[in-house]
């Protein structure tokens, strides 16, 4: 905040970004104004994880969800099972098998090297598939690329630091949720400030504790301490004692890789997680939404199109007449609260919502440049 407050008063900076943890800051209004602490857009970490981590829980089988547009869209990445409806088939029998839903394949993760999808592009096995639809055709299109999963109703999270208590605020009236946490003051202050939620006092890697608490009746068990070891440790025994799903929050981007896809069914990085938050407001072009995926690897990304056919690359154009960068893919564009899944016929008009997929980071520029509109239009 005070680095902000520097770069304002010495620099005269145009904007200025800034991290805060503490809620106490974020819930002061007219705090953060020109005229007082000079920041334009603020990050909360802790915030972003707990959304991150809710989306999940309230999509079960899914490996990571985005929302877009104000929620109207989401992009969901699910493993693909074996004796899966569209395990074997090519992608243009999606639209054949589900004529009633309107979706589309971003991309295709398999053996951790990415696949740009046509219509004869099949699904295999253990394939890692991006999609994008409406959000009320997401559980459809998951139950075709995998069984479908009862929601989640048992809810046991370790580590009741800020994270822990968002998440549990916002579950307790809908789901039975547990924390489990070991210092017995932060204990006494969850349970004045949560109504629903039953606060145990102890250690998450305590076998004696995870059995006590019948762990093996646990629908989805979420390690949210601040400790990577404990978060493994205590995932992977709860794996062991019959929790149906375990959900890790990793800090080490290094540990990610190594762990996720064995016992621990989800592995979070809040770097990643928080990245995009960032990176919507330093991508140039009218950028709405930037979330990095595959531990950056790759980014989804919303802009917004602007301009005529003589001063924009898009506006006025079918998406297969739109000279898009290489490993970049059109899913979906949001025209008011219309949603469009892309095909190539869809033409582009000025402030329509374009949802992009990018699998070669190399490409962000000339996806920027793409939408940033020519001097002929002022």
């Amino acid at each position: 905040m005070i680095a902000c407050q520097v770069a304002h008063t010495l620099f005269r900076t145009p904007t200025k970004i800034a991290r805060v943890r503490s809620t106490a800051y974020l819930t002061r209004k007219g705090l953060f104004a020109h005229e007082a602490i000079p920041i334009d857009v603020l990050i909360s970490p802790e915030q972003v994880v707990t959304d991150h981590v809710r989306r999940l829980i309230e999509h079960p089988g899914a490996l990571q969800v985005l929302e877009f547009a104000g929620g109207l869209v989401q992009l969901v990445a699910v493993k693909a099972f074996y004796g899966g409806p569209l395990v074997g088939q090519d992608l243009a029998f999606l639209g054949k098998h589900m004529p009633n839903v309107e979706t589309r394949v971003a991309a295709i993760y398999r053996r951790n090297r990415p696949i740009i999808p046509r219509g004869d592009t099949i699904i295999e096995a253990d394939d890692e598939v991006f999609f994008l639809a409406a959000r009320r055709d997401i559980r459809a299109v998951m139950s075709e690329l995998r069984k479908v999963e009862r929601d989640f109703r048992r809810v046991v999270i370790a580590g009741g630091g800020n994270i822990g208590e968002r998440l549990a605020e916002h579950l307790e009236h809908s789901h039975q949720v547990k924390i489990i946490e070991h210092s017995l003051e932060r204990c006494t202050t969850l349970s004045e400030r949560l109504d629903r939620t039953v606060v145990l006092h102890g250690s998450a890697t305590s076998k004696r504790l995870l059995e006590e608490e019948n762990i093996e009746d646990c629908d989805i068990f979420c390690a949210l301490t601040n400790d990577d070891e404990v978060n493994i440790m205590s995932s992977l025994l709860a794996k062991r004692l019959g929790a149906k799903k375990v959900l890790t929050l990793i800090n080490n981007a290094a540990y990610v890789d190594l762990v996720q896809g064995g016992d621990i069914d989800i592995a979070i990085s809040p770097q990643q997680a928080t990245i995009g938050s960032l990176l919507t407001h330093v991508r140039r072009g009218d950028i709405v939404n930037v979330h990095s995926l595959r531990r950056g690897a790759a980014e989804a990304i919303e802009a917004i199109a602007h301009g005529d056919k003589q001063s924009s690359k898009v506006v006025g154009r079918t998406i297969a007449d739109i000279d898009l960068p290489e490993g970049t893919t059109i899913g979906a564009i949001v025209r008011g609260k219309e949603v469009l899944i892309a095909h190539g016929d869809v033409k582009v008009e000025s402030g329509d919502h374009v949802i992009l997929f990018v699998i070669d980071k190399r490409r962000i520029r000339d996806v920027e440049r793409l939408f940033q509109v020519g001097l002929s239009f002022f």
